[in-house]
């Protein structure tokens, strides 16, 4: 007992000890979103969980292959396109986020301008994010709205800008407000030269990237039609007996999972090939 009783009285020592430092709060780190929910708030989703639209992929795959089952009675070509319903979800988040922030880039050099015209007028940083909800682009006067209603319910303007970051999920929203959240902690006399200088950039960067986009869509629409136009041929010949007979053998669902799996990796080397680089939300 007595080396029991020592090995007690040694961690009960170490955790007084311990409670008597205080921890940093900045040394703590707020867990970052995942890649499913991040992609959600790109979309501009923020009501549904990263569970609940995994389910809602889930039930929809479901539902397409008790359609194509219903229709055809073969169970691979019905398993394939359950499978294609499940991807459809993911894929319509993926178009949301990507035309949403395009059409943030397109808005952020007006916002910039509407902050410097309003600094330069002598208000102080909050009054200026909270006129942007009168003043601002019409596509984001909501969330400014929303940014002054957390700014007066609580007085924390820190709190209030992160939680207009959150919902705003955008790399350039991430810049623009941690270089006002630290003009506001220390200070400064060059914020609207800073902000006309970051407004020519963002613009330069919008008409560069979407002279890119045009040019590069050829190349995904040409990925889509050769993915798909396969699949619209098997629903034609699903229409005859004797396909689907065919079909559901083991040799024809053996043909219609490599065909399956040809399909996505071409299409993802095509995209790979096209893709632009994206801007990484790095000061989340």
């Amino acid at each position: 007992m007595a080396p029991l009783l020592g090995v007690l009285c040694g961690l009960g020592v170490f955790l007084i000890w311990w409670s008597a430092w205080e921890q940093d709060p900045l040394a703590v780190k707020e867990p970052k979103p995942k890649r499913l929910e991040s992609l959600l708030l790109t979309a501009g989703i923020e009501k549904v969980s990263g569970g609940g639209f995994i389910a809602s992929c889930l039930g929809l795959g479901l539902f397409a292959a008790l359609v194509i089952y219903i229709m055809t009675a073969s169970f691979s070509i019905a398993a394939c396109f359950g499978l294609f319903g499940m991807w459809l979800p993911l894929a319509v988040v993926s178009w949301r986020a990507r035309k949403r922030t395009a059409m943030l880039r397109e808005l952020w050099p007006d916002v910039v301008d509407h902050l410097r015209s309003a600094i330069r007028a002598g208000l102080s940083l909050p009054e200026a994010l909270i006129q942007l909800g009168d003043k601002g682009p019409e596509e984001l006067r909501a969330l400014f709205r929303e940014f002054a209603a957390d700014y007066r319910s609580g007085g924390h303007f820190d709190a209030a800008l992160s939680k207009l970051k959150e919902r705003l999920a955008d790399p350039v929203a991430d810049r623009i407000i941690e270089a006002l959240r630290l003009t506001r902690d220390v200070g400064g006399s060059d914020l609207g030269r800073l902000l006309g200088t970051l407004a020519e950039f963002l613009r330069e960067s919008a008409r560069t990237r979407s002279e890119l986009e045009a040019r590069q869509s050829w190349t995904i629409n040409g990925a889509r039609l050769a993915v798909a136009a396969p699949w619209i041929v098997l629903m034609l010949l699903a229409s005859r007996p004797e396909a689907v007979a065919a079909y559901n053998s083991a040799a024809g669902a053996s043909v219609l999972g490599g065909g399956l799996l040809v399909s996505a990796f071409c299409y993802w080397v095509m995209l790979r090939i096209a893709a632009l680089p994206e801007d990484e939300r790095v000061l989340r």
